[in-house]
């Protein structure tokens, strides 16, 4: 097995591969830093490109792709609060605000060394997993997804302990949201009001640009000035503060990319889910909650090392069974099939070597655009100390753009400005976001997943505890929802205590 590994990771050092690898993660950190292309977009316009090139070629400029994607996207979080990717939309929550306390080259040093770290740590999970994944995959199907998605659910009310009622207030609205279009399992159109766009529901990518820079713009253009609001918003020194606290937080790095690997290996789950579950779980695991959404450096470093785990477990269900993890890894496969290489268990048997090239691939791509990230650091903050004048009108027209690159519907550009309007309200009333945009995402999938499960077992809802995998995410479930409750009646029996006579 160790041969293969290393057949794979000496298959890297050919000049001409490693030169499309780079471009690659040019490439691909352009895409992920404007907001709407994304990974998928990038990819899909590379598939023209591949035509004259090798297998190997194609799979080093496509591994440059997706690896560069994710750093760019959190560039562009962190300076903007633009998710220029679905899953960086969890970097905003702590990487904004960082930037706006004039530590935007801190934010981008600690994004761009978990980036790398969290494909390292990914890649030698996956590593092992792979022996495993026919098992991992096959033991997941309706009834469990159904459970993770609730998991989900339940997990980022956590977040909003503080507004526990506003949290959920918000999770409410974006689960009837969610509900609009096409019901999944009978066929019927819910809510669209005989607009045919909405149809197929609320694209997720338009809502999150109208949720996370439109809304900033609307704000920023309301207070005016500038996004930092001190004068030391490009100190290259603090890239390397960054990089420091990545390493100084290591346990941080090692629970997102698990989390990261473990949800990656589930097909349809996706990166967003992997990055507001790590950051989920980070921000409720410490002494310092109170502090997450505030410009927690530990809030950027958990879902980006989540982010690259995310793309490297992915490839199981890819690989071994040809069903694509995410939209990203749909084109993957189609370049794959493009050059006769065809998923399944019998790649698994037959092109090992081709499998650990994109492994070790996906792990270069990450450095590399780590890498460029911190050196760039230095020039992309300041991108906070731009005027609002000069910088309103142009990010509004680069999200716009973004927003219509999508599927180039103009209806995405009306989702945008509406969810604009919805998240400058939120953010006025000071309701927290995420759980918007959390149920926005699980909201159909938990209603399909539960209708297929109930189809299933013939209506009882039994099939929910009848495997181990269930009971335990059941049992998650129920962890989850008594902490809280737990957490408070512990913390006013010990205030109580300390306020006893005679104790201390």
């Amino acid at each position: 097995m160790f041969s293969v590994w290393m057949s794979g990771f000496e298959s890297l050092f050919v000049l001409k591969d490693i030169l499309y690898l780079i471009a690659g993660v040019g490439f691909g950190m352009f895409f992920g830093l404007v907001p709407g292309l994304g990974g998928t977009t990038g990819l899909t316009l590379l598939i023209p490109l591949t035509f004259g090139l090798d297998t190997a070629t194609s799979i080093a400029l496509s591994a440059g792709v997706m690896g560069g994607v994710p750093m760019g996207g959190s560039i562009s979080a962190i300076l903007i609060n633009s998710p220029g990717s679905a899953p960086n939309a969890a970097t905003c929550l702590d990487g904004f605000p960082l930037a706006q306390k004039g530590k935007g080259g801190l934010a981008i040093g600690a994004a761009a060394s978990a980036n790398a770290m969290g494909g390292i740590i990914g890649t030698f999970a996956l590593l092992l997993i792979i022996p495993l994944a026919r098992d991992i995959v096959l033991s997941f199907g309706p009834p469990q997804f159904f459970l993770m998605c609730v998991f989900g659910l339940v997990i980022v009310s956590l977040t909003s302990s503080g507004k526990l009622l506003e949290g959920l207030l918000v999770g409410m609205f974006g689960l009837m949201i969610s509900t609009i279009g096409y019901d999944a399992v009978t066929g019927d159109i819910r809510y669209a009001f005989g607009i045919p766009y909405l149809w197929n529901g609320i694209p997720l990518v338009p809502a999150l640009i109208g949720l996370f820079p439109l809304t900033q713009m609307i704000r920023l253009f309301v207070s005016g000035g500038t996004i930092a609001k001190t004068a030391n918003a490009f100190k290259f020194s603090e890239t390397f503060e960054g990089v420091k606290a990545t390493f100084t937080n290591w346990k941080v790095v090692l629970s997102g990319s698990l989390v990261g690997t473990l949800i990656g290996a589930i097909p349809g789950v996706g990166g967003v889910v992997a990055a507001f579950a790590s950051y989920s779980i980070i921000s409720q695991t410490g002494n310092d909650r109170e502090t997450y959404g505030h410009g927690n450096i530990k809030g950027v470093i958990a879902p980006e090392a989540a982010i690259n785990a995310k793309d490297c477990s992915t490839l199981i269900p890819t690989l071994a069974f040809g069903i694509p993890g995410s939209a990203e890894m749909a084109v993957f496969l189609a370049i794959l099939i493009l050059h006769g290489v065809d998923p399944g268990p019998l790649l698994m048997i037959d092109h090992q070597d081709l499998i650990y090239e994109l492994i070790w691939a996906l792990v270069a791509a990450c450095v590399f655009a780590s890498i460029a990230g911190v050196l760039l650091a230095k020039y992309l903050a300041k991108v906070t100390v731009i005027r609002a004048n000069v910088l309103v009108p142009l990010v509004i027209s680069i999200s716009v753009l973004g927003s219509w690159a999508v599927n180039q519907n103009i209806g995405n550009i009306v989702i945008s400005l509406a969810f604009a309007v919805i998240g400058y309200i939120i953010t006025v009333i000071d309701y927290p976001r995420l759980p918007l945009v959390i149920s926005l995402i699980l909201g159909g999938e938990i209603e399909r997943y539960y209708d297929q499960s109930i189809m299933i077992s013939g209506g009882t809802p039994r099939i929910f505890i009848e495997d181990p995998v269930s009971m335990f995410l059941l049992s998650m479930i129920v962890i989850a929802i008594l902490y809280l409750p737990a957490a408070f009646i512990v913390k006013r029996l010990f205030k109580r205590s300390k306020e006893l006579p005679g104790t201390v």
